[in-house]
């Protein structure tokens, strides 16, 4: 199980597999085989090989059911359920994951050696919290994670949810007060969000066509162009359409190799960039050039991590005095760090606020 944890599933599966040849009535080695062959099938694009491995992790979720000799065994099996339901995502999987909980609930454990990996009954809740997540249902995710933080113990799950809860809490925030498409929704979740993505992002959600017509001027040969890396993504209208805009931070740069201008689509956002591209669409919007240069010539920064002389040091002042980014507790602000989803959620949500777009 534990290496499981860190993602060594093929080595795992060897574990299980030489357990369930020592004893192939003992439950355990069946629920953990569940998991590590429910996310290998996960991956699997191949839609006849996934039905094949799928109707083998339900043999072994029965096995572990039927085998199950104590109560601890039978929780082993209801998480396995929850997490096999998790990996695949099959149809109503969140509500077949909300009866394994259920049931692992009402199990009376002995928590510790009896279960070696799980430790207690909080696990049934983290597990829970994480499914919930994964389902893009947050307020549920949340109640879940602050269950097992409230129980009064200091248990194995406390640490993880923790961390967890902090993290739906920042979606939570980001997404409050605004509705979304899909484009929010399916990245608020990222730790790290690409080019692509944001220019999505910026595009979809500020309504920039509009937003934007007759303000900017846009140079014939400009219009429609769309960088060579893109010509194939689902996303090159809204990339093609920022490009026009010209942000800083978001625009292409030629690539001597290819000789042509790439947008580099998938990696991923910077958060120096991310306040580049912010400044300027306020810049442009509110038609003053001089925020480019406002806070030029400071002799000291606020953050310790940017000096006065960056290029982008009059961009972060821009977006951190106007609440559009925050620094972390320390006052950095990380310019190398990548974007994570609910911070570009939450900046495009604090932009459209100020912009007053509904």
């Amino acid at each position: 199980m534990e290496l499981l944890e860190k993602g060594r599933t093929d080595a795992a599966r060897e574990k299980f597999a030489r357990a369930s040849w020592c004893d192939e009535r003992y439950s355990p080695a069946h629920s953990g085989t569940a998991i590590a062959a429910a996310m290998k099938a996960g991956a699997q694009k191949d839609e006849e090989y996934r039905r094949t491995d799928i109707k083998r992790i339900n043999e072994h979720l029965e096995k572990a059911r039927k085998l199950s000799s104590s109560p601890e065994d039978s929780f082993a099996a209801r998480l396995a359920e929850m997490r096999v339901a998790m990996a695949l995502k099959e149809k109503d999987w969140l509500r077949e994951a909300e009866k394994s909980h259920k049931a692992a609930a009402r199990l009376k454990v002995k928590e510790g050696e009896r279960l070696p990996f799980y430790k207690d009954g909080e696990a049934a809740d983290y597990f829970m919290g994480a499914a919930y997540l994964e389902a893009r249902e947050f307020q549920p995710a949340g109640e879940r994670f602050k269950y097992v933080l409230d129980s009064g113990s200091d248990g194995k799950w406390h640490g993880p949810a923790d961390q967890a809860w902090k993290r739906t809490d920042k979606v939570v925030r980001a997404l409050s007060g605004v509705t979304f498409g899909n484009i929010g929704k399916e990245i608020a979740l990222r730790d790290t969000v690409s080019r692509a993505e944001v220019a999505a992002l910026l595009i979809d959600e500020l309504r920039a066509e509009k937003l934007f017509e007759g303000r900017i001027p846009v140079k014939a040969k400009e219009a429609g162009f769309i960088p060579a890396d893109m010509l194939g993504s689902p996303l090159k209208e809204e990339v093609s359409m920022l490009v026009r805009l010209g942000l800083r931070g978001l625009e292409p740069v030629y690539d001597e190799t290819t000789r042509a201008y790439l947008f580099r689509p998938q990696e991923p956002l910077k958060r120096k960039e991310l306040a580049l591209a912010l400044e300027d669409i306020v810049m442009k919007l509110s038609n003053d050039e001089k925020m480019a240069t406002a806070f030029l010539g400071h002799r000291h920064s606020p953050f310790p991590d940017v000096e006065p002389s960056s290029p982008w040091y009059n961009a972060i002042m821009s977006v951190t005095t106007r609440g559009l980014m925050e620094t972390a507790l320390s006052g950095e602000f990380r310019p190398d760090e990548n974007v994570d989803g609910a911070e570009a959620i939450m900046a495009v949500r604090t932009l459209k606020y100020r912009l007053n777009i509904h």
